[in-house]
């Protein structure tokens, strides 16, 4: 079952108008922020601002993500309850950097996730087992060109963050409910950054056996609020969805790359 969709416990921050270019304003306050993945994640409050610009090239951190640039070595400016980064380039080309230089990790250029593998388990119950890839032009043409075969990746956990409702968004949110997992989605409330990014990061979770869902998605699947353009929920998802994978790979007998207990 979805959580409850997050309530802002304190009084609504009012909208402001653009003062300065890291595009929010921010007045001074007391604020306690947690890091905990395990528990409850609280980010800084701040003023929320009309945010929505398009090809925004600062990346706005609300803390305590900045710990995560920080491990990174990613440069920002220190605002108080939020940190920006120059350029989300820095940011992307960063990690990308870092998690390229590890043995076990691939990445697949111009391939899509097109569906799911679903198997009954040892426990009779329908798991994800893994996703079925074909090339991305492929993928999104498939109305006017003959079929092209895909290829399959087995998977004991699959890490979900395709991003809200959009051509290739909330796919396998949406897959859930054709596959009859899941009932309904949630559907995506409105803009209010204060109650989403807690939301996404405390909401991330195995949503299906063997599906962790993160970020953007989960608004989709459990009725969160749109975010906006700041990103602090996003590394915190991320992280926490590695810990959720950890957990599971640990609690789980596995052959051949399939959960047999």
């Amino acid at each position: 079952m979805a959580p409850p969709v997050a309530v802002y416990s304190e009084n609504e921050l009012v909208p402001e108008s653009f003062t300065k270019s890291t595009a929010m304003k921010v007045e001074a306050q007391d604020s306690q922020v947690l890091e905990d993945y395990n528990g409850k994640y609280q980010f800084a409050p701040i003023e929320e601002a009309q945010v929505s610009r398009a090809m925004i090239k600062r990346r706005v951190v609300r803390k305590p993500a900045d710990q995560f640039l920080k491990e990174l070595g990613v440069p920002f400016e220190d605002e108080g309850p939020f940190v920006v980064v120059k350029h989300a380039a820095l940011f992307t080309s960063t990690i990308l950097s870092k998690v390229l230089l590890m043995p076990n990790v691939v990445l697949m250029n111009a391939t899509a996730v097109e569906d799911l593998i679903i198997r009954t388990d040892f426990e009779g119950r329908q798991r994800i087992a893994g996703v079925v890839t074909n090339w991305t032009l492929v993928a999104l043409n498939h109305d006017t060109q003959s079929c092209m075969d895909p290829n399959v990746i087995t998977a004991p956990v699959v890490i979900s963050a395709t991003g809200h409702d959009g051509p290739m968004g909330a796919f396998s949110a949406k897959r859930l409910v054709s596959a009859g997992l899941l009932k309904e989605l949630g559907n995506m409330r409105g803009l209010d950054m204060n109650r989403s990014e807690p939301a996404i990061v405390n909401g991330t979770r195995e949503v299906a056996p063997g599906l962790i869902m993160a970020g953007m998605e989960l608004s989709e699947h459990d009725g969160a609020n749109r975010m906006g353009p700041t990103f602090g929920a996003m590394m915190g998802s991320g992280l926490k969805a590695a810990h959720e994978a950890i957990r599971i790979l640990g609690a789980s007998k596995i052959i051949n790359g399939k959960v047999v207990g």
